[in-house]
């Protein structure tokens, strides 16, 4: 190949790349966020970290956040919510119990893929053992969660 006709594919690369990238979108239609662009917030006792994609769990309405459970066997304690809870098990192995009596043994492993339910008002507790996992909840807030009596 010459060094004219390489220079000309060259340029053409250059040219067609950004039409070959994508376009443009309408944000007020269409929102895509990048994982790069995903803002983790760690929670005071370090045992996991918490995006919020869409609303606000704190406030009336739909939300939507993902949820970084640290390795290590970081677990919540029983507890309960107002409003059922949605999950889809993104990354790692999610660990679930239910009940009152916090027992990490007796939990069971979601994987990848997994859909998991908390419906409101059950006691429940939830983490992660030897490995990092990341899931995603739907709900409806305010959501809060107090100790399961």
């Amino acid at each position: 190949m010459t060094v004219r006709r390489l220079s000309l594919v060259l340029f053409a690369v250059i040219v067609t790349a950004p039409l070959q990238a994508g376009g443009q979108l309408d944000k007020t239609a269409v929102e895509v966020i990048p994982p790069s662009e995903i803002k983790w917030v760690r929670n005071a006792a370090g045992t996991q970290e918490q995006a919020v994609l869409f609303g606000d769990p704190s406030k009336p309405g739909p939300y939507v956040a993902r949820i970084k459970w640290l390795p290590n066997n970081n677990f919540s304690r029983p507890h309960t919510h107002p409003n059922d809870r949605h999950f889809v098990v993104i990354s790692g192995t999610w660990w679930v119990g239910s009940g009152t009596k916090f027992d990490p043994d007796s939990t069971v492993p979601a994987r990848p893929g997994s859909y998991v339910i908390h419906y409101a008002g059950q006691p429940h507790y939830d983490g992660a053992k030897n490995e990092e996992a990341i899931i995603q909840v739907w709900g409806i807030g305010p959501t809060t969660a107090p100790a399961a009596k």
